[in-house]
């Protein structure tokens, strides 16, 4: 079965140091080509692969008939407007997230996936690390008993004033950065929304750096308390933490950078002070995306974060901007 050959529109450090090589070792994937005005930021990637070509516009790119599928690291407020004209140069796409600054705008990818009959997708990829996967399936077998609360929390330190989290034309925002995590993670180990929900915000320059959330969540096993806390202007930090009836499940360290700011693993916490520690060393859960996209295109196999998920992770963040308190 011949390769997805991808295309990288524009290169972003992102992309250079994780999913560009990512896409470059995945099995079923070829790196072939990137788009950049400035030949001297190619250099950083043909560094892993020599063979890379390079187009000196996003619309050269689209427009080369070799490319089968596009990886977007643009900065956010981009994302809608290039995966629509990816998928109407007839090209597969994985955006990265947030894919939409509102629900609402999702809702036209979709259309234009329907349409086409293509696969757009936006680049979540904790849902492909198998420590998520366990996660959820520890919590779909009872082994915390009833959910009573989830807590996680997510923060690092970003003092750089023109990076573009920093700054509100780009779509900035710890909510947009890394609340997609808080939210998404807890929405994808439980199947639960919020049906009650508040939440403090601290902003700078017109971007929320500091945001508390708390909701009630309700899913196919019941309702359970939510407390999210996601900021740049902290001390790194990690978080995620499902509490029941008879047990916890934790994690960690880095469950949302696995095996960058600490080793990627899971705890299952039960009665008797026992205590199952299960680690994943070598997982690269972006090879592991680029490989489920792969298999999408190829082989028709169902993605396993579509886009009506990633939906309801946006309109829950549509939702903790509309009611935020400012602090």
């Amino acid at each position: 079965m011949q390769p997805v050959r991808w295309g990288v529109l524009g290169a972003a450090r992102f992309a250079r140091e994780h999913m560009a090589p990512a896409i470059h070792a995945a099995e079923g994937a070829e790196l072939a080509a990137l788009a950049t005005s400035d030949p001297a930021k190619a250099e950083g990637f043909r560094a892993f692969c020599p063979t890379l070509a390079v187009h000196d516009s996003y619309e050269a790119l689209l427009a080369d008939p070799s490319i089968d599928a596009v990886y977007i690291p643009l900065p956010n407020h981009m994302h809608v407007e290039w995966t629509l004209k990816t998928l109407a140069a007839g090209k597969h796409v994985l955006t990265e997230k947030p894919i939409a600054l509102k629900a609402r705008e999702i809702d036209q990818i979709i259309a234009a996936r329907d349409r086409t009959g293509l696969l757009a997708a936006e680049a979540y990829m904790i849902v492909h690390h198998p420590q998520w996967q366990r996660a959820k399936e520890l919590f779909e077998a009872g082994e915390i008993g009833e959910l009573v609360h989830a807590d996680v929390a997510f923060s690092f330190n970003l003092t750089e004033a023109g990076n573009i989290r920093n700054r509100p034309e780009t779509g900035g925002g710890s909510l947009r950065d890394i609340g997609v995590y808080t939210f998404g993670c807890t929405r994808f180990v439980t199947g639960a929304e919020p049906v009650d929900l508040s939440a403090r915000v601290r902003r700078e320059n017109g971007v929320d750096v500091f945001a508390q959330v708390a909701a009630v969540m309700e899913g196919p096993r019941g309702r359970f308390t939510y407390g999210s806390m996601t900021s740049m202007r902290m001390y790194n930090r990690q978080v995620a933490t499902f509490q029941g009836t008879k047990g916890m499940i934790r994690l960690e360290g880095g469950p949302f950078n696995a095996n960058v700011n600490d080793l990627a693993e899971i705890e299952l916490h039960q009665n008797g002070n026992r205590v199952i520690v299960e680690r994943f060393p070598t997982a690269n859960h972006y090879k592991l995306q680029v490989e489920a996209f792969c298999r999408t295109v190829r082989e028709g196999a169902a993605y396993p974060c579509p886009l009506e998920f990633v939906r309801g992770t946006q309109a829950m963040m549509d939702r903790v901007y509309d009611v935020a308190v400012d602090i």
